[in-house]
């Protein structure tokens, strides 16, 4: 098994018509426990690294990226690393060397003239590297804090003809959409706009990602992917696990000052979380 492309898997998701969970990681506990939990489900997976990640990494992205490419080739079933929600072009450029076949490339911030503008440069420049490559239009809320936008406001959902003219102008191999989902979200109460991702699916011939996925109940996950996502990013949700078991952990043993008591209860808790997320998924 062990390391292999997100191209890959997102297509041989799509061909099954079923969906890859790419999880958010930002620790080496948070690589170990998705290789885990994955191991458990005996699902392929995704590792993702976001430009947050490699801020709060003091700017560095090989240490992670190293440390997650070993996981991987250790791994026990489909691992793919991935570059996630990156902006700066430097970042952007680091990709193939250190390990990763693919990049989000996140523009969305832009008005769509300059989105498409900086997508397709950017795809072009991946492509010439053998990566894969997916962006995001319309825009899926709560990244970096910021409230979500009002379901109604400009740019809130993807306008599906829109979304055809950017793919087909970009070439990206996946698009992200933003259909009703939030980032970083603690409580699982979203509900997506299911027929917009129906429209969205029918007008596009590219993987469609959703972001945001941690608010999503189980059954609002299982009608995404037979809506036609193919790529469920999940982040947040690890965060919650992991936190959760923490304070469990240190409330009852306030004497604790070895880390690896701690940090071994969250990882846990992340590794079951990934791999409940992975069978509901591949139940879909």
């Amino acid at each position: 098994m062990s390391l292999v492309t997100t191209g890959e898997l997102v297509t041989a998701a799509a061909a099954a018509r079923r969906a890859v969970a790419a999880f958010n990681v930002i620790t080496l506990e948070h690589v170990e426990a998705v290789v885990a939990g994955a191991e458990a489900a005996g699902a392929p997976v995704v590792l993702q690294v976001s430009e947050n990640a490699v801020r709060f990494r003091h700017g560095r992205l090989l240490p992670l990226a190293r440390a997650a490419v070993s996981a991987a080739e250790q791994a026990a079933v489909p691992v793919a690393l991935h570059l996630d929600h990156v902006r700066g072009e430097s970042l952007l450029r680091q990709a193939p060397d250190a390990g990763f076949s693919s990049v989000m490339y996140d523009a969305a911030r832009l008005p769509y003239a300059e989105n498409l503008a900086a997508t397709r440069a950017a795809a072009d420049w991946a492509h010439a590297r053998g990566l894969w490559i997916e962006a995001e239009l319309g825009e899926v809320g709560g990244k970096d804090g910021r409230p979500p936008l009002d379901a109604h406001a400009p740019g809130a959902r993807t306008r599906p003809a829109q979304a055809r003219a950017f793919v087909a102008d970009t070439g990206v191999d996946a698009l992200a959409v933003a259909v009703g989902s939030v980032h970083a979200m603690t409580t699982r109460t979203a509900r997506l706009d299911h027929d917009l991702l129906k429209r969205l699916a029918a007008r596009l011939d590219v993987p469609l990602v959703l972001h945001g996925s941690s608010g999503l109940p189980d059954d609002e996950l299982t009608a995404a992917v037979a809506g036609g996502i193919t790529k469920v990013n999940i982040g947040t949700a690890l965060n919650i696990a992991m936190t959760a078991a923490i304070r469990t952990h240190l409330a009852g043993h306030p004497e604790a000052v070895d880390p690896r008591t701690y940090l071994g209860a969250g990882r846990e808790a992340m590794a079951d979380t990934a791999a409940r997320l992975l069978r509901t998924l591949s139940a879909a």
